[in-house]
Formats: structure tokens, C-alpha cells, sequence
């Protein structure tokens, strides 16, 4: 794998892992120094990184970050219950075969299997246009969890070896080693064969000095007081019985509601900023569990 960044060191004493939080602060993502070790070590091993934590911890937003930091192409496979080969590898262009078998006969001329199953009829999905590019491409196979757990057996040749094998082709191997993420939410267990072939790294819950950089980072016109006590009151709300934690991207939606509504800080107008509360609770059970009273306590403690 091609390494897909080098700054400038100074005295020679640049790290990896800090380049990679350099790169990443390029493109708005806090990245603490366990994950920029997780991605050196990916690159310099050439291995997958497979990021789990709850959902809407920014699991997805690395890949994102790196693509936009570096230029590098981004492709992504959505996971989902019953993917299979055809929709994440490769299949054949039928109706292009029909057409070709069509005119061949018309002609009077005969397709053999070796013309008809060549590269001209192949559809490349997700994983093989990945491996077929001819620059190192991020490749993000988000929510791998949710797949089968047959089709993790179509990616153990990949992830492995980086190459795809196709019964009428052959084995075919990458151009240049994509730069895989892969993320899981923990909805089911992955295999062992699966967690073998990559690196791993568990992305938490910020704390609130994390979360008030990442507020700084991602919505600059806030205030740092409306920024901290946001950060501080989110914190708080997440250590509540509540059916559907709140990530950060509803902390950055909530953010710019709240600049919106020109909300200077969270001691202002209750009931307009507890009705603001729709952008992080989202489900039934969870705003009936956050009254006014409850709010306000939340709040009294953020301030």
C-alpha cells in the first residue's frame, strides 16, 4: 500500500500517527492518538481497519475524512441483510450477452463462452472496482455487520490478498491495494476468520473536551461558551435512560439549530430550546423521557 501522506518532519521526529491526525485535522476530524496509530499501522502493514462502536460515533466519517483530506477516490459498499456477490463484486451484463449473441447469429458468426464472458460483459461492483483502480482508492465497506454472515466469506479473499477470483476469468489481483475501513455498529458478531484479516480499533463516545474540538471543528461560527455548553449538556443527556444515544452528527445538527435560533447559550429561552431537542432525541420514548424539568436540569449542570 502506498503511503497516503508524508509531511514535512521536523528534526526528523514526525510521527506517522501524527501525520495522520494532521491529515485528518485538514478535513475537520478530531482524531485522538489511538486512531491515527490504528491508521499507521493499517498503511504500514497494508491491512484493513475495522472500526466498531455505536452508531453515530463517526465510524464512517473517517473514510470520508481521509478521501476528502487526500483526494483519493472514495467507493463504498453499503452493507445490508442479503447482499450478495452480484450487488458488492462483480456479475455478468446479460442483456449486453443477448445483444452480442443476437447479432452473432445474425451475422452468421458464432460467440464462444471466452468472448462472451470477458471483460467487455463485466459489471464491476463496489469490491472489484476497487481493486482495479489504478490509484490507491479509499474503500469503505460500512455496516458490515449488517450483511449475511455467508457474504463475509466472499470478502476473506480480498482482504486477505486483495485480489477477487472470477470462475470464468481468473484470479483477478489489485492494481494498487485500496485503503479498506470497515465498520461495524456490533449488531451481531463478526466471524473470527473475518476479524483475523484486519486491524482493530473500538471508537467510543467522545468525552466533552473531545466533542466541544469536534463542535469547534465542524461549525466554527459557534461561540466557544454556546460550543462548551452544548458539549457538556451532551454529556450529560447520554448518561440518561434513553432508547437511542445521541451521536455526534445530532450534536453538530443540534449546534447549528441552535445558531440558527441566535441561541447564545443554553440558560436562555426554555421552552424554544427544548423544543430544539427534536434534532438529538429521536424517537418517542426518548423525548417524553426529557421533559422541560428534566432539561433544564441538564442544562443547569452544562452551564
Amino acid at each position: 500500500m502506498a503511503p497516503i501522506y508524508a509531511s514535512e518532519k521536523q528534526n526528523g521526529k514526525t510521527s506517522k500517527s501524527e501525520e495522520y491526525r494532521t491529515l485528518l485535522a485538514s478535513a475537520s476530524y478530531v482524531c485522538d492518538n489511538q486512531l491515527a496509530t490504528a491508521l499507521a499501522m493499517a498503511e504500514q502493514l497494508s491491512r484493513p481497519l475495522l472500526l466498531e462502536g455505536e452508531a453515530g460515533v463517526g465510524k464512517t466519517f473517517v473514510a470520508n475524512a481521509l478521501a476528502q483530506a487526500t483526494g483519493k477516490k472514495l467507493i463504498r459498499l453499503q452493507c445490508y441483510e442479503g447482499l450478495d456477490a452480484a450487488h458488492a463484486i462483480y456479475e455478468w451484463n446479460y442483456q449486453r450477452q443477448i445483444l452480442a449473441i443476437a447479432k452473432a447469429q445474425g451475422s452468421g458468426a458464432e460467440l464462444k463462452n471466452a468472448e462472451l464472458f470477458s471483460e467487455e460483459f463485466l459489471l464491476k461492483r463496489p469490491l472489484l472496482e476497487a481493486i482495479t483502480q489504478e490509484d490507491s482508492p479509499i474503500l469503505l465497506i460500512d455496516e458490515i455487520d449488517r450483511a449475511d454472515e455467508e457474504f463475509e466469506a466472499y470478502l476473506l479473499e480480498l482482504l486477505a490478498d486483495y485480489q477477487i477470483t472470477i470462475p470464468e476469468l481468473g484470479t483477478i489481483r489489485a492494481s494498487s491495494k485500496p485503503i479498506s475501513i470497515l465498520t461495524s455498529n456490533g449488531t451481531r458478531e463478526l466471524s473470527d476468520a473475518l476479524r483475523r484479516r484486519c486491524l482493530f480499533h473500538y471508537i467510543d463516545y467522545p468525552d466533552s473536551a473531545t466533542e466541544l474540538r469536534i463542535i469547534q471543528a465542524q461549525v466554527p461560527e459557534c461561540s466557544v461558551k454556546l460550543a462548551r455548553d452544548i458539549a457538556s449538556f451532551i454529556k450529560n443527556l447520554r448518561r440518561e435512560d434513553l432508547k437511542k444515544t445521541p451521536g455526534i452528527a445530532e450534536t453538530l445538527d443540534w449546534t447549528a439549530a441552535l445558531i440558527g435560533l441566535e441561541v447564545d447559550d443554553l440558560g436562555g429561552d426554555v421552552d424554544s430550546i427544548h423544543q430544539t431537542l427534536l434534532c438529538v432525541l429521536k424517537t418517542k420514548e426518548d423525548r417524553d423521557a426529557i421533559p422541560r424539568a428534566v432539561f433544564e436540569r441538564l442544562a443547569g449542570k452544562a452551564a
